[in-house]
């Protein structure tokens, strides 16, 4: 019995020895794996800087040190404002759709004109009686005055702000079923300068009415989807062989080409179809393959619609994400239209409004002020 409780005793010391063993290596395991962690403040910071939003907030549950590491570095883009432009008077108002805010100034500067585009904080306007065109920013009030030339209702786009050596202004016109003309300027020119290409497209399809800048080319969108490119550095107009993106169902209906929205990022180009029977559809260009492909979401990413140009931003914090802004604030000015590819369903809901009722120089999405001292 004496020799059975003595065997006992050595079997529970040996796993008492094994079960400190094994903890001690896991230990040894822990503080080791928490070493890795422990990096100096600084250098920490500028690691978690170089992430983008995702992958920061990812990084920031790894411990309470990355967590206010990454809270300190994080960035988060702002959303465009909405801009509304006046049909009586001088009065211009700003909606900011994050905060779902609006403001408004005096801007007697753009009497008489007509939006064009907007991009990097500027406006592209046009004085029919004048036939002037010019750059100008809603918050400092800078102007720049470029060639006057006559538009009628032809797209205009430019590839970055006017105070960039890069800026390009340009614009096609339907001339004829075969033909186009296309009219470039930069600040500081004297006079646009304008060629005619040959255009290879049926009569309803030479009509362009979308534009987007992207690695240094210029995509237009046809009415019926086709796409053309010019390159302004080699001066050439092409008619890429990319089989137009596939209309919803009922897409066709009265002015259905103003439920039509191209937006452009980090050399991506994005298509939206929509009309009021038919919920959003979203294709991205695949280069590649030459072909559009539907996104059934955007990973993260937020398209902001309007006709005459729309923006696309990434690192938007909250429920903005993998969703379209459309250009319509309804309920007195507290909420803007917005579809949710996650939730497949328009905010507010039931509220998907016929664009083809909508006139499509009243609104345009341009970035936010850096500050609201414009609005002081």
């Amino acid at each position: 019995m004496a020799g059975r409780k003595r065997r006992k005793m050595k079997s529970l010391a040996a796993t008492a020895a094994n079960n400190g063993a094994a903890s001690s290596e896991e230990r040894e395991e822990s503080d080791e794996q928490n070493s890795l962690f422990r990096v100096p403040v600084d250098i920490l910071e500028q690691i978690l800087c170089r992430l983008n939003l995702k992958e920061n907030i990812l990084a920031s549950a790894v411990c309470k040190q990355w967590l206010a590491a990454a809270i300190s570095v994080r960035v988060a883009n702002k959303p465009p404002w909405l801009m509304f432009f006046p049909k009586f008077g001088d009065l211009v108002e700003f909606y900011d759709p994050s905060v779902r805010q609006t403001y408004s100034v005096e801007l007697p500067e753009l009497r008489g004109s007509r939006l064009c585009y907007a991009k990097d904080g500027w406006l592209l306007l046009y004085k029919p009686r004048s036939l002037r065109v010019f750059f100008f920013n809603p918050y400092t009030k800078d102007m720049i005055n470029l060639p006057g030339l006559e538009l009628t209702y032809q797209i205009v786009a430019f590839s970055a702000a006017p105070t960039s050596p890069d800026c390009i202004v340009f614009t096609v016109k339907h001339v004829s079923p075969t033909l186009v003309a296309i009219s470039t300027c930069k600040p500081g020119a004297t006079e646009w300068t304008t060629a005619n290409y040959q255009n290879r497209l049926p009569f309803v399809s030479s009509i362009w009415n979308k534009l987007v800048f992207c690695n240094g080319l210029f995509y237009c969108l046809s009415l019926t989807g086709w796409l053309g490119v010019y390159d302004p550095e080699e001066h050439t107009w092409l008619v890429r062989v990319v089989p137009p993106p596939r209309c919803p169902e009922n897409f066709f209906v009265k002015n259905w080409w103003k439920g039509k929205f191209m937006a452009e990022h980090n050399g991506d180009i994005y298509v939206i179809y929509t009309c009021s029977t038919a919920n959003p559809v979203v294709y991205k260009l695949d280069q590649i393959n030459k072909i559009w492909v539907e996104m059934q979401t955007l990973g993260g990413l937020t398209l902001f619609a309007s006709f005459l140009s729309s923006q696309a931003r990434t690192d938007i914090l909250g429920v903005m994400r993998n969703s379209i802004y459309f250009s319509k604030v309804r309920f007195y000015g507290r909420r803007c239209i917005s579809y949710s590819l996650d939730k497949n369903r328009y905010y507010p809901r039931k509220q998907c409004y016929d664009w083809g009722e909508q006139d499509p120089f009243e609104s345009i999405w341009i970035d936010a002020p850096p500050d609201l001292s414009a609005f002081a």
